[in-house]
């Protein structure tokens, strides 16, 4: 379980500052811990040695970047079992959901390790008319600088891991800022990199106060911020940052579109997965079940159903697979909008039920576009139903949001594939899967409302550096 107090860390080593910051288990609403809180002095000291540790991260060679992140591999798989019970306590995610997750976790920076020995460049010749005969070039990538991290409190080891590995990868120095809810899982990964021999400076984590941490958004020493959150935080921050890189991934509705002709069954047993898990609280958890007229009853009957047998509990139970919201606020919430879509004309066909932070799995048709339930992130474990007759229709539909993240669609058609593929306005499309379906290394980011930047560790490094030009004279060389 988790130790009675945890440190920062502050230029690669732990600081026992003070237990200022209590983390609460989500189930049972006690204090499970206290964490070292940093001021706005100490995130500008780190932000400091960050920019004097640029130069040591750049010139570290590319196999002792990818020995510190096998480093922290390895110690992850020794340490398994203490990170997800973490992750259940201070997140009340379900604990075969928190194995998941660091596994995960385990599999981005086995990935960093791989990449960070393969940033490639390219020779370009650049004689392509007479004036530049002679000429030629090459480009590498270069690491960008400084790099900032705020992360959110659904996935805080997995998502914190695709951050940092990259930019131990890339050769970039960093400071994250995990989120105040969720702060261990990231300070048990820096226990890690702690025994590794990365530059003195090269890594800070340090939860904080909004206000403590501005200067990760306004400083110029640094050159990117990457955060994962909501969009309306996500754009305040763009409006903030000045002249630095910033990528953001930030909030969704998810919509899966199933058309005729499927295995119902399977269908149902992912949809109730993409729907439900982690209690919705993922951003590309299913939020919109679209479903072709002709299967939409049994559909709906066969999610209701398996909705219902869902079993909420305390997420250290192996068979609990709804755990708590992260907060009793958080439910209210998601409660006050059902509640309102109801009074509006929507039915309720199951849930709609809240218990203090636990609310129950919840589907709900014929809900007004105009409600938060249907427009907004419920980023609860609530899923809205409703019928189309034709997958154009319903491709259309799913564009009509403000959200881009990425959309699931059931087919046994290859032009259907393909058709939303090529129209539906989305950074991913998931083809008989759901849209909370993720691996490591895939691209992940959105458009529209839902951010911009891609997360999977490859194109993460390309976020973190910069492409330099070579431009060699031959002709100069040889002195004709």
């Amino acid at each position: 379980m988790l130790k009675n107090a945890y440190p920062y860390f502050l230029l690669n080593r732990p600081v026992f500052a003070n237990e200022d910051l209590p983390v609460t288990n989500k189930y049972t609403r006690e204090t499970a811990t206290r964490v070292a809180l940093a001021d706005g002095g100490v995130v500008e000291d780190a932000v400091a040695a960050a920019e004097a540790a640029a130069g040591a991260c750049r010139k570290m060679p590319s196999f002792a970047r990818a020995a510190a992140l096998n480093h922290v591999v390895q110690r992850m798989d020794e340490r398994r079992e203490e990170l997800a019970q973490a992750l259940a306590v201070e997140a009340g995610k379900p604990i075969k959901d928190a194995r998941g997750e660091v596994t995960r976790g385990l599999d981005t920076f086995r990935l960093a390790a791989e990449e960070a020995t393969r940033t490639y460049g390219e020779y370009m010749p650049l004689d392509i008319s007479p004036r530049a005969e002679g000429y030629e070039a090459i480009w590498k990538r270069v690491p960008i600088g400084p790099c900032a991290f705020i992360t959110p409190f659904n996935f805080p080891i997995n998502l914190a891991a695709h951050k940092i590995a990259p930019a131990i990868a890339a050769g970039c120095p960093w400071i994250l800022k995990p989120a105040s809810a969720t702060p261990v899982g990231a300070l048990i990964l820096g226990e890690m990199l702690a025994e590794t021999d990365l530059p003195k400076g090269a890594f800070s984590i340090l939860p904080c106060g909004h206000e403590d941490a501005r200067s990760l958004i306004a400083d110029d020493r640094i050159k990117l911020l990457s955060f994962t959150g909501s969009q309306d935080v996500g754009w305040a921050l763009k409006a903030r940052c000045g002249k630095k890189k910033i990528c953001l991934e930030l909030g969704g509705n998810a919509a899966c579109i199933v058309d005729r002709g499927i295995d119902l069954d399977y269908a149902v047993s992912r949809i109730v997965f993409g729907a439900f898990y982690q209690s919705g609280q993922s951003c590309i958890s299913v939020q919109r079940i679209l479903a072709h007229r002709a299967i939409y009853e049994d559909l709906k009957a066969e999610l209701t159903a398996a909705a219902k047998a869902l079993k909420a509990g305390d997420p250290l139970d192996e068979a609990t697979f709804l755990g708590p919201l992260i907060s009793e606020a958080d439910a209210r919430r998601v409660e006050g909008w059902v509640h309102e879509a109801a009074g509006r004309g929507a039915r309720i066909l199951c849930g709609g039920t809240r218990h203090d932070a636990f609310f129950e799995a919840t589907l709900v048709e014929s809900v007004p576009d105009d409600l938060p339930l249907a427009c907004r992130e419920v980023f609860g474990p609530v899923a809205l139903l409703e019928p189309f007759d034709s997958f154009e229709a319903a491709c259309d539909r799913v564009n009509a949001s403000r959200y881009g993240l990425q959309a699931g669609v059931f087919t046994k058609s290859l032009d259907r594939a393909f058709y939303a593929f090529n129209e539906l306005q989305v950074g991913g499309v998931v083809i008989n899967d759901v849209p909370s379906f993720r691996v490591d290394n895939m691209p992940y980011g959105g458009v529209k409302d839902s951010g911009q930047g891609r997360e999977g560790v490859r194109f993460a490094i390309e976020e973190m550096t910069e492409m330099r030009l070579l431009v060699l004279n031959r002709v100069g060389r040889s002195g004709k």
